[in-house]
């Protein structure tokens, strides 16, 4: 069955141990995946502040307006 060169015998694969690493191995793409979007995102936002400010103009800064209550 699961016999080396030597003759000796591999331990079996437990299922259980193989199934946890899987969904570490998802978790860690999925937090790697994340990460360079927000990278990108953040990237893309410098990008457009700084074309701003190479054409000379003053009002680059985004300006955040909270919302009227009603």
């Amino acid at each position: 069955m699961g016999r080396t060169d030597e003759g000796r015998q591999e331990p079996p694969e437990d299922e259980g141990n193989r199934s946890v690493e899987n969904a570490v191995m998802l978790g860690f793409f999925a937090v790697l995946v994340a990460a360079g979007i927000w990278l990108l995102s953040t990237m893309a936002d410098i990008r457009k502040v700084q074309d701003c400010a190479a054409q000379g103009r003053r009002n680059c800064a985004s300006i955040d307006v909270p919302e009227r209550a009603r």
